[in-house]
């Protein structure tokens, strides 16, 4: 048996705070999702796509993610793509494909800069 490549790296922004679970053995996941965009040239046009891909951790990545994944807050995440299957209450089979996150790299969070009034 031979494992084939399967790696990603993927820049983005979290699109909303990161929710933590705990199993029952005291482990813990956390989810978020990142909205990653590309821009693109066809002649003199210049086109805009947006993907918004769910991202997994586990361990201490997750509460680190968990403490620092912020709404907006841009990130950079190395890991494995991985597609989750199952059959619907109709008996339609599903399915959806993530990232499992093995190292996640925190940008700098900037301050919105409140604009005084002019006296």
């Amino acid at each position: 048996m031979v494992n084939m490549l399967n790696s990603i790296l993927i820049e983005g922004n979290v699109v909303k705070q990161a929710e933590m679970t705990k199993a029952a053995d005291g482990s813990v996941k956390t989810t978020f999702q990142i909205s990653s965009t590309r821009f693109y040239r066809v002649g003199e046009e210049i086109f805009r796509e947006t993907s918004f891909i769910d991202i997994e951790t586990t361990g201490k990545l997750a509460e680190s993610c968990y403490a620092n994944c912020n709404e907006k807050r841009g990130v950079r995440i190395v890991g494995r793509v991985k597609q989750d299957r199952w059959v619907d209450g109709n008996g339609n089979i599903q399915s959806r494909v993530k990232v499992v996150a093995e190292h996640v790299e925190f940008k700098p969070m900037y301050r919105d800069v409140e604009e005084t009034p002019e006296e």
